[in-house]
């Protein structure tokens, strides 16, 4: 079970990760780079939902953040399920 949790954590932070250079890259790269374009590919289909929900703040994209948060958040909730099962 220790394992299954581990590689699941691995996963959450690996997609943080990569959402937080995405997030930076956006400053800083033209949106047709060719590796801004590939991690756009890999980060959008989990940020277009919530930038849907989100409110419309002029230039300010705060779907980054809240992604971040609700992988932090079932990170949490992973860690806590594992633990109620006394194999970590």
């Amino acid at each position: 079970m220790a394992l299954i949790y581990s590689i699941f954590h691995w996963i959450i932070q690996l997609i943080i990760l990569v959402v937080i250079i995405q997030a930076i890259l956006s400053y800083f790269v033209d949106p047709y780079h060719p590796a801004r374009r590939t991690i756009d590919g890999l980060v959008n289909p989990l940020l277009n939902p919530i930038r849907r929900l989100l409110p419309q703040t002029g230039n300010l994209d705060f779907s980054p953040m809240v992604l971040v948060v609700l992988l932090w958040v079932l990170d949490w909730i992973l860690r806590g399920l594992f633990l109620s099962f006394g194999q970590m």
